[in-house]
């Protein structure tokens, strides 16, 4: 839910984060290690627009956002001088940001952003480049500092990054995509919340100075099991054209990645050979290649045409981010069983356990409708009381969200969604999303 656009090729195509902690609304997500793929990010509806677009036509004086670190905001573009302040400068914080149209394949993004709270007093410059090809998508990027979200939800400040990421354009379609990224980090990562953390954090390695490369290739192929052949009422124009069309589908991708470091960052890398994965490592180098396998099902009821109760849709995408891994813990887990050990090793009972994610969405009325997004894991390295153990074990990140779709755009949408395990709230514009 608080990624700025959906990856219709699973969970291995990250896109950057919706986040309140920054004024800008993004922070990129740490990748993970060794694999999946990390950062493959398209243009988006830029933060100062969204705010725009609800003062222009929402009539919205304010967009508020929550946040653990900069508690409850409200924001509002303005263009006149603010005179001098006599309360505390940690109740503000400004965002000057500046995009060019250069032609009609390229985009520029300056922006710089300053936190009257800051603990660093540092402020945030980014400089993002966005080129359109016919079938990929080019970005370049600079920041200093970049804001960061690991895997646990804890939020890294970089010094300085660089990047560049070539991408094929999403498709609902079957066939082939490839994907080359390069980044380079630069500075001692930092732990951006100033609040005492209960237990040591470590720094993701994926994080640490060094260069990566990163290259791979999937193949997805779509089914569509049942798709509804009544046809819609003429009567009544959808709330939203992509969401109009009852189905039932699935769709499975395979793919194979390989990741290249150069630094402090190679210390992820893993030395482990097995049937599907190969890893190599030097002194301050290594590189690594795995297959990546996801598996999905996607159903929806009604056509979001009436007023009450003709839209649900579920969805469930399960991802095995490690082919070799994955083959290397059944095969142990066969031979324990084989062996008739009393209790196969809690290692192998992992290995298997691939990671999951749940979608579900409900109309209530018109065009409001009801969402909750949550990932689905299990860790059996952690123990501790059972409900406790449920929720941050097996329920990961549970998201809820209220939409509005803007019926007169087609398909565009107004979202406020809350994160419990975060403790954010934030409320966006998106466009075209499935």
């Amino acid at each position: 839910m608080k990624k700025l656009r959906w990856a219709m090729d699973g969970g291995f195509w990250e896109v950057d984060l919706s986040t309140p902690v920054t004024v800008d609304g993004v922070a990129r997500p740490a990748a993970e290690d060794p694999i999946p793929l990390g950062l493959s990010r398209g243009t988006r509806l830029s933060r100062p627009k969204q705010i725009d677009f609800f003062q222009r036509f929402m009539a919205m004086p304010f967009v508020p956002s929550f946040s653990d670190s900069n508690g409850l905001s409200f924001h509002r573009l303005i263009s006149l001088p603010l005179p001098p302040f006599a309360r505390d400068t940690c109740f503000y914080a400004l965002n000057f940001c500046s995009e060019w149209l250069l032609t009609p394949e390229d985009a520029l993004l300056l922006s710089l952003e300053k936190h009257g709270g800051d603990h660093n007093n540092i402020p945030r410059k980014k400089a993002v480049l966005h080129h359109k090809f016919p079938n990929h998508n080019l970005t370049i990027e600079a920041a200093s500092p970049t804001l960061f979200v690991d895997r646990l939800g804890n939020y890294w400040d970089v010094p300085l990054t660089l990047g560049m990421d070539f991408a094929s354009l999403p498709s609902s379609d079957s066939g082939m995509s490839c994907h080359f990224c390069i980044n380079h980090t630069s500075g001692s990562p930092k732990i951006y919340d100033t609040s005492p953390v209960p237990v040591p954090v470590h720094v993701p390695p994926s994080l640490l100075p060094g260069l990566c490369a990163k290259c791979a290739v999937s193949l997805k192929k779509n089914l569509n099991i049942w798709r509804s052949e009544a046809p819609k009422t003429k009567l009544a124009q959808p709330y939203d054209i992509f969401l109009s069309n009852p189905h039932i589908s699935a769709s499975a991708i395979i793919g194979t990645v390989i990741t290249a470091s150069l630094g402090d960052n190679s210390v992820r890398a893993q030395a482990e050979d097995g049937w599907f994965g190969f890893g190599a490592k030097g002194a301050n180098s290594a590189i690594s290649a795995d297959l990546f396998a996801s598996a999905s099902v996607s159903a929806q009821h009604g056509n979001f045409q009436k007023l009450f109760l003709d839209l649900t849709r579920f969805n469930a995408r399960i991802d095995v981010p490690s082919v070799s891994k994955f083959v290397g813990g059944a095969s142990r887990l066969a031979v324990d069983l084989y062996n008739s050990r009393q209790a196969p090793s809690v290692e192998a009972l992992q290995a298997i356990f691939p990671s999951a994610s749940l979608s579900f969405q409900q109309q209530i009325c018109g065009p409001f409708s009801f969402r909750i997004d949550c990932g689905v894991s299990v860790d059996l390295t952690k123990k501790g009381k059972e409900k406790k153990w449920w929720y941050n074990n097996v329920i990961n990140d549970p998201v809820f969200a209220a939409e509005y779709a803007l019926q007169v755009l087609g398909s565009a949408k107004a979202v406020a969604w809350y994160s419990p395990k975060q403790r954010e709230f934030m409320i966006e514009v998106r466009f075209f999303e499935t």
